[in-house]
């Protein structure tokens, strides 16, 4: 009988503290994800804006700021942790 206290104060315990990590397991996924995503933009837009300014240098400063534009997303969604 006291094995069977044991394992249901333990059960009790796992789920309170996987009721206390939900929102950081969330806003780990939110943050990964949207890197990723980020990352996966500026992969095609780094190589445009390098050929872009192979052309002509004038390309210089809105290939960087289109390059930079996609990393705004993640920094979005690290203030939006702060925020909830």
């Amino acid at each position: 009988m006291i094995e069977g206290v044991e394992l249901a104060t333990a059960l009790a315990q796992q789920a309170e503290s996987s009721e206390v990590l939900a929102p950081e397991s969330a806003a780990a996924l939110a943050v990964g994800l949207s890197a990723l995503a980020a990352g996966y933009a500026e992969r095609g837009i780094g190589a445009a804006a390098v050929g872009a300014i192979a052309e002509d240098d004038d390309m210089f400063v809105p290939g960087i700021v289109m390059t930079v534009l996609p990393e705004t997303l993640v920094i979005f969604a690290i203030v939006a942790i702060f925020l909830v």
